[in-house]
């Protein structure tokens, strides 16, 4: 299956079954496998915090990283896979958050 290069244009806030949460910056597609995973028990929560976030230098900075580590699951998941970032994208994200005015 060819690698598709995901754009990312929303944020979310994403809540694991222990209740912790998380930011993440996806898509359409992710978000609607995130609410699959909630129906399917495989995290609490999802809900969009902003759509349509400018597509700034961190921005393709965090989806270069994304998309070059991981792809978007299938409706057939059977877990829900978090994408794990490092410090330094972990920063990135934070910064995403300050552009758009969240957290």
């Amino acid at each position: 299956m060819e690698k598709q290069h995901q754009v990312l244009t929303l944020i979310e806030q994403i809540t694991r079954n222990d209740g912790s949460k998380y930011f993440e910056i996806g898509n359409m597609v992710h978000n609607g496998r995130a609410e699959l995973a909630a129906e399917r028990g495989f995290i609490k929560e999802v809900r969009i915090l902003q759509l349509n976030i400018p597509h700034s230098r961190n921005v393709i900075r965090y989806e270069d990283f994304i998309n070059s580590r991981y792809q978007m699951q299938d409706e057939s998941m059977d877990h829900w896979e978090e994408w794990k970032r490092t410090p330094e994208m972990d920063q990135v994200v934070g910064d995403i958050l300050k552009e758009n005015h969240i957290g």
